[in-house]
Protein backbone atom coordinates (compact mmCIF):
# COMPACT_ATOMS: atom_id res chain seq x y z
CA UNK A 1 0.00 0.00 0.00
CA UNK A 2 2.99 2.64 0.35
CA UNK A 3 3.81 4.07 -3.05
CA UNK A 4 0.10 4.77 -3.45
CA UNK A 5 0.10 6.81 -0.20
CA UNK A 6 3.05 8.77 -1.28
CA UNK A 7 1.28 9.35 -4.61
CA UNK A 8 -1.66 10.49 -2.55
CA UNK A 9 0.46 13.23 -0.93
CA UNK A 10 1.89 14.30 -4.27
CA UNK A 11 -1.42 14.49 -6.05
CA UNK A 12 -3.17 16.32 -3.22
CA UNK A 13 -0.43 18.93 -3.18
CA UNK A 14 -0.68 19.31 -6.95
CA UNK A 15 -4.45 19.77 -6.65
CA UNK A 16 -4.00 22.41 -3.96
CA UNK A 17 -1.67 24.39 -6.17
CA UNK A 18 -4.06 24.12 -9.10
CA UNK A 19 -6.97 25.07 -6.87
CA UNK A 20 -5.21 28.19 -5.62
CA UNK A 21 -4.41 29.27 -9.18
CA UNK A 22 -8.04 28.79 -10.27
CA UNK A 23 -9.33 30.71 -7.27
CA UNK A 24 -6.96 33.58 -7.94
CA UNK A 25 -8.02 33.69 -11.58
CA UNK A 26 -11.64 34.03 -10.48
CA UNK A 27 -10.71 36.75 -8.02
CA UNK A 28 -11.43 34.92 -4.78
CA UNK A 29 -8.14 35.82 -3.17
CA UNK A 30 -9.44 35.72 0.39
CA UNK A 31 -10.45 32.07 0.15
CA UNK A 32 -7.21 31.18 -1.61
CA UNK A 33 -5.27 32.71 1.27
CA UNK A 34 -7.32 30.67 3.74
CA UNK A 35 -6.68 27.51 1.71
CA UNK A 36 -2.95 28.23 1.63
CA UNK A 37 -2.92 28.57 5.42
CA UNK A 38 -4.81 25.27 5.74
CA UNK A 39 -2.21 23.64 3.50
CA UNK A 40 0.67 24.85 5.69
CA UNK A 41 -1.17 23.84 8.85
CA UNK A 42 -1.81 20.35 7.48
CA UNK A 43 1.87 19.95 6.57
CA UNK A 44 2.88 20.98 10.08
CA UNK A 45 0.56 18.33 11.52
CA UNK A 46 1.70 15.64 9.09
CA UNK A 47 5.46 16.11 9.53
CA UNK A 48 6.92 13.97 12.33
CA UNK A 49 10.70 13.55 12.09
CA UNK A 50 12.56 10.53 13.48
CA UNK A 51 16.20 9.64 13.93
CA UNK A 52 18.04 8.80 10.70
CA UNK A 53 18.76 5.16 10.01
CA UNK A 54 22.18 3.91 11.09
CA UNK A 55 22.22 1.49 8.15
CA UNK A 56 23.26 4.29 5.78
CA UNK A 57 26.93 5.21 5.53
CA UNK A 58 26.12 8.38 3.60
CA UNK A 59 23.13 10.70 3.55
CA UNK A 60 20.82 10.40 0.56
CA UNK A 61 19.19 13.17 -1.45
CA UNK A 62 15.87 12.93 -3.28
CA UNK A 63 16.80 16.05 -5.21
CA UNK A 64 19.93 14.33 -6.52
CA UNK A 65 17.85 11.27 -7.46
CA UNK A 66 19.47 8.88 -5.01
CA UNK A 67 17.58 5.59 -4.56
CA UNK A 68 15.54 5.58 -1.34
CA UNK A 69 13.17 3.39 0.66
CA UNK A 70 9.83 4.02 2.34
CA UNK A 71 7.88 2.07 4.96
CA UNK A 72 4.10 2.47 4.86
CA UNK A 73 2.35 1.70 8.13
CA UNK A 74 -1.42 1.29 8.08
CA UNK A 75 -2.26 1.56 11.77
CA UNK A 76 -5.49 0.64 13.55
CA UNK A 77 -5.22 3.43 16.12
CA UNK A 78 -8.12 4.44 18.35
CA UNK A 79 -8.64 6.57 21.46
CA UNK A 80 -6.45 5.45 24.40
CA UNK A 81 -4.89 2.73 22.23
CA UNK A 82 -1.43 2.93 20.62
CA UNK A 83 -2.63 0.49 17.94
CA UNK A 84 -0.87 -2.08 15.82
CA UNK A 85 0.29 -1.84 12.24
CA UNK A 86 -2.21 -3.91 10.24
CA UNK A 87 -0.39 -3.01 7.04
CA UNK A 88 3.39 -2.92 6.51
CA UNK A 89 4.58 -2.18 2.99
CA UNK A 90 8.18 -1.50 2.01
CA UNK A 91 8.93 0.39 -1.18
CA UNK A 92 12.27 0.96 -2.83
CA UNK A 93 12.52 3.73 -5.42
CA UNK A 94 15.28 3.99 -8.02
CA UNK A 95 14.72 7.28 -9.91
CA UNK A 96 17.44 6.75 -12.51
CA UNK A 97 15.99 3.35 -13.45
CA UNK A 98 12.50 4.88 -13.20
CA UNK A 99 11.33 1.88 -11.19
CA UNK A 100 9.63 1.08 -7.90
CA UNK A 101 9.52 -2.23 -6.03
CA UNK A 102 6.81 -2.79 -3.44
CA UNK A 103 6.84 -5.54 -0.81
CA UNK A 104 3.94 -6.35 1.52
CA UNK A 105 5.06 -7.93 4.79
CA UNK A 106 2.50 -10.31 6.35
CA UNK A 107 1.48 -8.84 9.70
CA UNK A 108 1.84 -12.19 11.52
CA UNK A 109 5.47 -12.70 10.45
CA UNK A 110 7.51 -13.98 13.38
CA UNK A 111 10.67 -11.93 13.88
CA UNK A 112 12.78 -10.07 16.42
CA UNK A 113 11.22 -6.84 17.70
CA UNK A 114 14.31 -4.64 17.77
CA UNK A 115 14.58 -2.56 20.94
CA UNK A 116 12.04 -4.66 22.81
CA UNK A 117 14.09 -7.82 23.30
CA UNK A 118 11.31 -10.13 22.11
CA UNK A 119 10.52 -12.40 19.16
CA UNK A 120 6.87 -12.06 18.13
CA UNK A 121 4.59 -10.87 15.32
CA UNK A 122 6.15 -8.08 13.29
CA UNK A 123 3.03 -5.91 13.55
CA UNK A 124 3.55 -5.75 17.34
CA UNK A 125 6.60 -3.54 16.81
CA UNK A 126 4.51 -0.40 16.34
CA UNK A 127 2.50 -1.11 19.49
CA UNK A 128 5.71 -1.64 21.48
CA UNK A 129 7.60 1.43 20.31
CA UNK A 130 5.81 3.41 17.62
CA UNK A 131 7.13 4.17 14.16
CA UNK A 132 10.79 4.10 15.19
CA UNK A 133 10.61 0.56 16.60
CA UNK A 134 8.61 -0.58 13.58
CA UNK A 135 11.28 0.86 11.27
CA UNK A 136 14.14 -0.69 13.25
CA UNK A 137 12.38 -4.07 13.20
CA UNK A 138 11.76 -3.98 9.44
CA UNK A 139 15.36 -2.87 8.83
CA UNK A 140 16.60 -5.87 10.81
CA UNK A 141 14.15 -8.26 9.14
CA UNK A 142 15.13 -7.21 5.59
CA UNK A 143 18.74 -6.19 6.34
CA UNK A 144 18.32 -2.82 4.59
CA UNK A 145 17.84 0.84 5.52
CA UNK A 146 14.43 2.48 5.77
CA UNK A 147 14.87 6.14 4.83
CA UNK A 148 11.30 7.40 5.13
CA UNK A 149 8.01 6.31 6.62
CA UNK A 150 4.34 7.19 6.14
CA UNK A 151 1.90 6.24 8.89
CA UNK A 152 -1.81 6.21 8.06
CA UNK A 153 -4.47 5.84 10.76
CA UNK A 154 -6.92 3.47 9.09
CA UNK A 155 -9.71 4.44 11.53
CA UNK A 156 -9.51 8.01 10.24
CA UNK A 157 -9.16 6.88 6.64
CA UNK A 158 -12.93 6.53 6.39
CA UNK A 159 -13.35 10.27 7.04
CA UNK A 160 -11.34 11.07 3.92
CA UNK A 161 -13.47 8.70 1.83
CA UNK A 162 -16.68 10.21 3.19
CA UNK A 163 -15.37 13.68 2.33
CA UNK A 164 -15.03 12.43 -1.25
CA UNK A 165 -18.62 11.07 -1.14
CA UNK A 166 -17.36 7.49 -1.34
CA UNK A 167 -15.21 5.57 -3.80
CA UNK A 168 -15.61 2.89 -6.47
CA UNK A 169 -13.55 -0.31 -6.61
CA UNK A 170 -13.65 -3.50 -8.68
CA UNK A 171 -13.90 -6.34 -6.16
CA UNK A 172 -12.26 -9.56 -7.41
CA UNK A 173 -14.02 -11.89 -4.97
CA UNK A 174 -17.49 -12.18 -3.41
CA UNK A 175 -17.06 -11.48 0.31
CA UNK A 176 -19.35 -11.26 3.33
CA UNK A 177 -18.46 -9.94 6.77
CA UNK A 178 -21.27 -10.00 9.37
CA UNK A 179 -24.03 -7.81 7.89
CA UNK A 180 -21.84 -6.47 5.10
CA UNK A 181 -21.83 -8.09 1.66
CA UNK A 182 -19.33 -7.11 -1.03
CA UNK A 183 -20.29 -8.77 -4.33
CA UNK A 184 -17.77 -9.50 -7.04
CA UNK A 185 -17.51 -6.68 -9.58
CA UNK A 186 -17.73 -2.90 -9.38
CA UNK A 187 -18.99 -1.68 -6.01
CA UNK A 188 -19.54 1.72 -4.37
CA UNK A 189 -18.23 2.14 -0.81
CA UNK A 190 -18.70 4.82 1.82
CA UNK A 191 -16.08 5.41 4.50
CA UNK A 192 -17.26 2.76 6.96
CA UNK A 193 -17.81 0.17 4.24
CA UNK A 194 -14.35 0.87 2.80
CA UNK A 195 -12.75 0.41 6.22
CA UNK A 196 -14.49 -2.94 6.73
CA UNK A 197 -13.64 -3.97 3.16
CA UNK A 198 -9.95 -3.20 3.84
CA UNK A 199 -9.89 -5.21 7.07
CA UNK A 200 -11.54 -8.46 5.96
CA UNK A 201 -9.12 -11.28 6.59
CA UNK A 202 -10.52 -14.61 7.75
CA UNK A 203 -13.43 -14.52 5.28
CA UNK A 204 -10.91 -14.33 2.41
CA UNK A 205 -9.10 -17.63 1.69
CA UNK A 206 -6.04 -15.58 0.70
CA UNK A 207 -5.81 -14.13 4.21
CA UNK A 208 -3.38 -11.23 4.52
CA UNK A 209 -2.55 -11.35 0.83
CA UNK A 210 -6.16 -10.75 -0.17
CA UNK A 211 -6.43 -7.88 2.27
CA UNK A 212 -3.32 -6.28 0.82
CA UNK A 213 -4.93 -6.38 -2.64
CA UNK A 214 -8.06 -4.63 -1.35
CA UNK A 215 -6.10 -1.98 0.51
CA UNK A 216 -4.18 -1.15 -2.65
CA UNK A 217 -7.49 -0.91 -4.56
CA UNK A 218 -8.86 1.56 -2.02
CA UNK A 219 -5.79 3.77 -2.14
CA UNK A 220 -5.98 3.84 -5.94
CA UNK A 221 -9.71 4.62 -5.78
CA UNK A 222 -9.06 7.56 -3.46
CA UNK A 223 -6.39 8.85 -5.85
CA UNK A 224 -8.75 8.55 -8.83
CA UNK A 225 -11.61 10.27 -7.01
CA UNK A 226 -9.34 12.98 -5.66
CA UNK A 227 -8.24 14.13 -9.11
CA UNK A 228 -11.66 15.38 -10.23
CA UNK A 229 -12.66 19.02 -10.00
CA UNK A 230 -15.45 18.46 -7.45
CA UNK A 231 -12.85 17.23 -4.96
CA UNK A 232 -10.97 20.51 -5.22
CA UNK A 233 -13.95 22.25 -3.67
CA UNK A 234 -13.55 19.98 -0.61
CA UNK A 235 -9.78 20.23 -0.37
CA UNK A 236 -9.95 22.18 2.91
CA UNK A 237 -11.80 19.28 4.56
CA UNK A 238 -9.47 16.75 2.95
CA UNK A 239 -6.43 18.61 4.28
CA UNK A 240 -7.89 18.59 7.77
CA UNK A 241 -8.38 14.82 7.63
CA UNK A 242 -4.90 14.28 6.24
CA UNK A 243 -3.31 16.29 9.02
CA UNK A 244 -5.17 14.34 11.68
CA UNK A 245 -4.57 10.87 10.28
CA UNK A 246 -1.19 10.83 8.53
CA UNK A 247 2.35 11.23 9.85
CA UNK A 248 5.59 11.16 7.86
CA UNK A 249 9.22 12.26 8.08
CA UNK A 250 9.16 13.57 4.49
CA UNK A 251 9.84 17.29 4.54
CA UNK A 252 7.98 19.80 2.37
CA UNK A 253 11.08 20.22 0.18
CA UNK A 254 11.33 16.46 -0.33
CA UNK A 255 7.64 16.21 -1.21
CA UNK A 256 8.04 19.02 -3.73
CA UNK A 257 11.02 17.26 -5.30
CA UNK A 258 9.06 14.00 -5.49
CA UNK A 259 6.18 15.81 -7.19
CA UNK A 260 8.55 17.45 -9.64
CA UNK A 261 10.85 14.55 -10.52
CA UNK A 262 8.98 11.30 -10.00
CA UNK A 263 5.58 11.78 -11.67
CA UNK A 264 5.89 8.74 -13.94
CA UNK A 265 7.23 6.24 -11.39
CA UNK A 266 3.78 4.96 -10.48
CA UNK A 267 3.57 3.43 -13.96
CA UNK A 268 6.42 1.02 -13.26
CA UNK A 269 5.69 -0.52 -9.86
CA UNK A 270 6.76 -4.13 -9.38
CA UNK A 271 4.74 -5.99 -6.76
CA UNK A 272 6.69 -8.42 -4.57
CA UNK A 273 5.02 -10.89 -2.20
CA UNK A 274 6.00 -13.76 0.05
CA UNK A 275 4.63 -16.90 -1.57
CA UNK A 276 6.58 -19.88 -0.20
CA UNK A 277 6.28 -19.47 3.56
CA UNK A 278 3.92 -21.32 5.88
CA UNK A 279 2.02 -20.75 9.11
CA UNK A 280 1.65 -22.48 12.43
CA UNK A 281 0.68 -22.02 16.06
CA UNK A 282 2.93 -21.62 19.08
CA UNK A 283 1.23 -21.60 22.48
CA UNK A 284 -2.06 -20.89 20.73
CA UNK A 285 -0.68 -17.94 18.73
CA UNK A 286 -0.62 -18.15 14.93
CA UNK A 287 2.56 -17.02 13.13
CA UNK A 288 3.72 -16.74 9.56
CA UNK A 289 7.19 -18.20 8.86
CA UNK A 290 8.85 -16.88 5.69
CA UNK A 291 10.74 -19.35 3.52
CA UNK A 292 14.44 -18.73 4.24
CA UNK A 293 15.55 -18.88 0.60
CA UNK A 294 12.72 -16.66 -0.60
CA UNK A 295 13.46 -14.12 2.16
CA UNK A 296 17.12 -14.09 1.14
CA UNK A 297 16.18 -13.46 -2.50
CA UNK A 298 13.82 -10.64 -1.54
CA UNK A 299 16.48 -9.00 0.60
CA UNK A 300 18.97 -9.08 -2.26
CA UNK A 301 16.41 -7.77 -4.76
CA UNK A 302 15.54 -4.75 -2.62
CA UNK A 303 19.14 -3.98 -1.68
CA UNK A 304 20.27 -4.20 -5.28
CA UNK A 305 17.49 -1.82 -6.26
CA UNK A 306 18.87 0.63 -3.70
CA UNK A 307 22.38 0.07 -5.15
CA UNK A 308 23.52 -1.51 -1.91
CA UNK A 309 25.66 -4.61 -1.52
Amino acid sequence: MMMEDKKWFKQKKYQITLGIVLLLVFGVGGYAFSLYNSFNSALDNIHEPINKTDKRENDISIKKQDPFSVLLLGVDERANDSGRSDTMIVMTVNPKEESVKMLSIPRDTKTEIVGNGTVEKINHAYARGGAEMAIATVENFLDMPIDYYVKVNMEGFKDIIDTLNGVTVVNDMDLTYKNYHFPKGEIELNGKEALIFSRIRYEDPRGDFGRQIRQKQLIQAVLDKGTNLSSLLKIDDILGNLGDNIKTNFTLTEMLNIQKQYKSLNKSIEQIQFEKGNGGKEAGVWYYYPDANELSEIKQTLKSHLLLK
